[in-house]
Parts: structure tokens; C-alpha cells; sequence
């Protein structure tokens, strides 16, 4: 029994560890509330099932947060059990704990905007705002209720935590007998702890679990989420590269027959339009009516009037997809054709390479080129990634002038900046291509106040604010219309990703990428509506088959307007898989191999079709593969140029 002496110190380790369980439980619960609405748990019985595979994942974040206060537990010195080295163990405790715990309150609200566990990328947002504490301290106003949970539920933690003490044993054993007991201990705990990490399983399990673990406990992928914790997504994201070469032996002609990277077309004779690109901030498709025709809702309302008259005139793509989720991937994925999958290509040590581009192409051809955005120059990597790709010019707060604009969060309001980029533009010589990226239709959901009651309200906090950068288009397209420019220019419309939700077709996990693509030229020869599959990365391609670019380009995207043999697709990353949509098929892929098959139009991936495969499937897949497989290499090896 002597060898024991340490139960008291061992049982008490052990209550600290259950204090973290039982609130990692609570913030499950309380994820959940938050987010009830999108998550696709219907049932109390359903909650406590996720919540029992989420203990695996529960279980890894608190021993990878805990590991310094467990080793300061049982290192083997007699000094662990007084009063001041107890205190330092609550410091060291709460301050870990704390702050891990702290990142699963983030997604309490960050969660709708990005329907994924936040994780290390979400840096890749604020890295580059130099206004990171006025955005902390508007946070801490809009969402006060979420920090004030936080404390009282820190506070309950600490209150729970020193109720039970350390009492010294009044036994005193030899040295060696005291270090034998603690080796023994250290050992077994050190080997309980290795195998939480890995997720309880012994005897399978040869590395850690990841984030990937947690959709093999689900039917629905939204569910994948509650069952993960933010600080394990957080931690096993923390110095992973996601830009890795992979090999699935797909072949040279394999890749050239699904994706065609090399494209050279050769349908229009050479012309130099005017471009203007325009991607919107979070205008998700579910707002446009003209796009949501034929969805089945009933009583649907949209809020862009301006942008559903433009898209009678318009050519435009109901069935198109974001590639990213974050607005530094749809700035890549349009204007250069690389989409950002687990981690943002340009936050990656591949991005400073020479990239052929839309903006090189153009340059090329003896195009002004500019980028235009509101905000504090700089402000998410947009200007460094725009020297990248070579912009002549970069207008941003700094270059507008007028502070009085500023709309207290992000930037100039909408309508002002694109009135100044259509003043800049009527300067420029012809041709031009400008891209601009708008800032008014995003979180905090405000608009200025001489607008307040314009703009219907709406059912969610996003509608009103869409309904102003719709008005903002109207007023810069009336008055663009008036130059001698505009007639002989080409306009693309999208967004970088979607945002708040409404309709329950919109909440389906391939719908979350779900934005609109529309092409405008006044003489009316871009026209009619193309429901096959359509992705950011198109944009560039089709673009340079309209203006009759007679040179070979890489583009893993395709020509919206011309048939090069790639059947329509589209890729993006989402809940810890791949989603390849391909003629009638979804395919969900782990980076490994395929883990479902799904009918093209059960978006919410509930029948998963994968016993029953099919030779299409089967094709689909390698599509996958040979995607990834060049876009992987073609990124490390630095071959995004066809430049010698």
C-alpha cells in the first residue's frame, strides 16, 4: 500500500483533468445552441451520441493543453505538495486551460460565417488589419453575451477547482522507494496519455487523430463539427503545411484528359475589352433572385433588385461555387485560377513564385491593371498578393483620402469607392483591367445612416446591408454607363463566399459554397443562362476566351463559353474533405481515397452511395486525384508559369 503513497495526488490530477472534461461538454452545448440551426442534429438522443465521439477528440485537446501542468504534477519532488508549488500549479492550470478553452467560444459566432472549426488559418483573416484591437473591442460590444459566458463559466471552473485541496500524507517513504513509485506512475499515466492522443485506440491507432477522425462518426458532414472541439482544431493545425506533393499514381494523360491544366484556345478572333472583376464580399448566390428561380422555396425574396435587372442582360451560372472560404481564396481562385483548399495559398511559402495570372496575361497584352478595396491598405493580404501578380496599381483607404467615409469597421462604404474607382477609371487609358473588392456587405451588417429604412430588413442581419452594395452597383453602373469606356467593357460579377443564411436549401453542405457568376457587356452578346457547374477558378479561362487569347495558358479551371472537353466540375474543401461535384456525382475525398458518393443533387450528403459504386464514379475520383495531384505539384515544384 506504501507504494501508493502518491493515490491522493494521482486522484486529485485526475479531478482537475474531469473539471476540463465537463466544460469542453459545456461548450459543446453551448456550440450547439448557437449554431442548432445548421449543425443537422434533430434530437436529444442524436446530441449525447456526437457528444460521446466527440470525448476522443475532447480528450486529445486537453491532454496537448494540459501536458505542462500534468508533468509539473508528478515530477518527483517532495515540494509538490505545498501550498506555494500548488499555487503555481493553479496558474499554470488556468492560464493553459483558459486559453485553449477560449477558442471554442469563438466559434459560438464564427462558425456561421465559416461553417469549419476554426483553426490555425484563421490568422490568415487578422494577420494582415491594422486594426486588430478596434475589432476586438466591436466583437466585445456586438457579441458581449459571448464573453460574458466565458467569464462566469471561468470563474465556475475556478471556484470548482479549488474546492478540492491537496492535503499533505502524513507517511514519509525513503528516497528510493519514493522515486520508484513515481517512475511507475509517471510511466503509466505517460502511456494513458499517448494513447488519449491518439484517440483511446491502442491497438489500431499508429498516429494522432486529426480533424479528418471526426467525419467517421457521422451521417451528415455538418455533424463532423460537434463532434470536434476548436482548440484540438486549432492545435493539430498549429505548423502543419497542407502544401505537400501527393502521389496517387495518376498518369501524365490521365490529368490531361480530366483537367487540361495547359489550356490554349482558339474560338475568337484577339480583342481588348475593358475588364472590370468584380467580387463582392460575402454576396452569397441564395440573395439573388434572378439565381434562384428554380429552387423550390417557396415565398422566396431576394434583396439585390439592381443585380437581377443586370442578369436579364447578363450571362450568368445558378449552379456556381466558391472555391475557398475565406476572401484572400476567392481573390486567388478568380484572378489567378488557385483555389485555397485547407490552407490559403497565398498565407503559404509557395505563394511569393512567378504566377501566371489574369493580371499577367493582361499585362502582357499592354493592359492598365489595378486593384481596388476599401479598406486599410493592406487589409487581408489582398495588396501584398496583388503585387504578386504584378496589379500596375493598388488603390486602397489610403489612396480614397476621405476618412469620412470610413464606415467604423472594414472600410470606405460601398457606394462612395466605387464611385472614386469609376472616377480613377474614366482617367485611364483604354484598355484597362481593374478588379475591385467591396467591403459594405459583411459583419458588423450596418449601412450608413442616411440610407437607414431604404433597404428592406429583411429575415437575417445580412439582408440589409446586400440590399445597399446592390444599390451602391446601381448608382456606379449609371454612372459608368455615361463614359466612352463602358461600351467597349466587359463586367464579371461573383463573390468571394457566402454568409448568413435564410433558407434551409442554403444550409446544405455543398450549398455553403454556393455564389453567383455573372458576365455583363452592354451590346448584349454575352446573354442567357447556363445551369452546368461552375467554379471561381472558370473566371480566368473563360475571360481570355472571350477576349480571343491565342497563347497556351495553365488554368485548372475551364471556358464558360466553350466546350474543351473537360466535363464541368467543381472543388472545394469543406468539413475536413475534399468535395469534387462532377456530372451526376458528389465525391467526398479525405486526401487518401473517396468516402462517399452522393447523387449531384442531395447537397446535404445524406445517402451516401459509395457500396454501390459505379464507373463514374469511379472517374470521378480519379478526376479528384489528378486535381490535386497537379495542383500540388505544379504549387511546391514553383511551376505556376509557363514562362521559361
Amino acid at each position: 500500500m506504501k507504494l501508493f503513497f502518491r493515490k491522493q495526488e494521482y486522484l486529485i490530477l485526475l479531478y482537475r483533468l474531469f473539471l476540463a472534461y465537463v466544460f469542453y461538454f459545456l461548450a459543446r452545448v453551448l456550440f450547439f445552441l448557437y449554431n442548432y440551426d445548421v449543425l443537422e442534429v434533430h434530437s436529444v438522443g442524436e446530441f449525447f451520441k456526437l457528444s460521446y465521439y466527440g470525448l476522443a477528440f475532447d480528450t486529445a485537446a486537453i491532454l496537448y493543453v494540459n501536458s505542462l501542468f500534468i508533468v509539473l504534477s508528478l515530477l518527483p519532488l517532495r515540494l509538490t505538495v505545498s501550498s506555494w508549488y500548488q499555487k503555481l500549479l493553479i496558474y499554470v492550470y488556468f492560464i493553459t486551460n483558459l486559453i485553449g478553452y477560449a477558442f471554442n467560444y469563438v466559434d459560438f459566432i464564427y462558425y456561421k460565417f465559416n461553417f469549419a472549426r476554426t483553426t490555425l488559418s484563421v490568422l490568415e483573416v487578422v494577420e494582415n488589419e491594422a486594426n486588430k484591437t478596434t475589432m476586438f473591442f466591436r466583437f466585445m460590444v456586438s457579441y458581449w453575451h459571448v464573453y460574458l459566458i466565458f467569464v462566469l463559466v471561468s470563474l465556475l471552473w475556478i471556484y470548482l477547482y479549488k474546492r478540492v485541496k491537496l492535503k499533505p500524507s502524513a507517511h514519509r517513504l525513503s528516497t528510493a522507494t519514493y522515486y520508484l513509485s513515481s517512475l511507475i506512475g509517471f510511466v503509466v499515466i505517460a502511456t494513458l496519455i499517448v494513447g488519449g492522443i491518439r484517440g483511446g485506440d491502442f491497438k489500431k491507432s499508429t498516429r494522432p487523430i486529426n480533424l479528418v477522425d471526426a467525419s467517421k462518426h457521422v451521417k451528415k458532414m455538418e455533424q463532423a463539427d460537434l463532434v470536434l472541439n476548436t482548440t484540438f482544431a486549432f492545435i493539430r493545425t498549429f505548423g502543419n503545411n497542407s502544401f505537400k506533393k501527393v502521389d496517387y499514381d495518376i498518369s501524365d494523360e490521365e490529368i490531361q484528359f480530366y483537367i487540361k491544366p495547359i489550356k490554349h484556345y482558339k474560338n475568337n478572333p484577339p480583342t481588348k475589352p475593358n475588364i472590370i472583376v468584380i467580387i463582392t464580399e460575402s454576396m452569397g448566390r441564395e440573395y439573388l433572385a434572378s439565381f434562384n428561380k428554380d429552387i423550390g422555396v417557396e415565398d422566396y425574396v431576394g434583396y439585390t433588385p439592381f443585380l437581377d435587372s443586370l442578369a436579364q442582360h447578363s450571362l450568368i451560372f445558378p449552379n456556381a461555387f466558391a472555391n475557398g472560404a475565406k476572401s484572400i481564396h476567392g481573390m486567388s481562385s478568380v484572378l489567378s485560377g488557385i483555389p485555397s483548399f485547407v490552407d490559403a495559398f497565398t498565407s503559404s511559402s509557395y505563394s511569393n513564385q512567378k504566377i501566371q495570372s489574369l493580371v499577367s496575361v493582361l499585362n502582357d497584352l499592354d493592359y492598365d491593371t489595378s486593384f481596388f478595396h476599401g479598406a486599410p491598405n493592406g487589409s487581408m493580404g489582398f495588396l501584398g498578393f496583388s503585387n504578386i501578380l504584378g496589379f500596375d496599381h493598388y488603390y486602397g483607404m489610403e489612396e480614397y483620402g476621405n476618412d469620412d467615409d470610413f464606415d467604423g469597421s472594414w472600410g470606405i462604404w460601398d457606394e462612395p469607392f466605387l464611385q472614386y474607382m469609376k472616377s480613377t477609371l474614366d482617367h485611364k487609358q483604354q484598355p484597362f483591367f481593374s478588379t475591385v473588392f467591396t467591403v459594405s456587405s459583411h459583419e458588423p451588417f450596418k449601412i450608413p445612416k442616411k440610407y437607414n429604412g431604404e433597404f428592406p430588413k429583411g429575415h437575417i442581419q445580412m439582408h440589409e446591408p446586400v440590399g445597399y452594395t446592390d444599390y451602391a452597383f446601381k448608382q456606379f453602373f449609371n454612372a459608368a454607363k455615361k463614359e466612352p469606356w463602358f461600351d467597349n467593357t466587359i463586367f464579371v460579377i461573383t463573390a468571394d463566399h457566402p454568409n448568413q443564411v435564410y433558407y434551409d436549401v442554403y444550409n446544405k453542405t455543398i450549398n455553403r459554397r454556393a455564389v453567383p457568376i455573372m458576365f455583363y457587356k452592354s451590346d448584349g452578346s454575352l446573354t442567357g443562362v447556363d445551369n452546368e457547374l461552375a467554379q471561381q477558378i472558370d473566371i480566368y479561362p473563360t475571360l481570355l476566351d472571350i477576349i480571343g487569347y491565342d497563347k497556351p495558358f495553365r488554368s485548372w479551371g475551364r471556358s464558360l463559353i466553350s466546350d474543351d472537353g473537360v466535363v464541368p466540375f467543381a472543388i472545394n474543401h469543406n468539413a475536413s474533405q475534399y468535395h469534387m461535384l462532377r456530372g451526376n456525382y458528389i465525391c467526398t475525398f479525405d486526401g487518401k481515397k473517396a468516402t462517399g458518393f452522393y447523387d449531384i443533387d442531395d447537397k446535404s450528403l445524406e445517402h451516401n452511395l459509395i457500396a454501390n459504386r459505379t464507373p463514374e464514379m469511379d472517374e470521378t475520383e480519379i478526376a479528384c486525384k489528378a486535381f490535386l495531384e497537379d495542383y500540388f505539384e505544379r504549387i511546391v515544384d514553383k511551376k505556376l508559369s509557363l514562362e521559361k
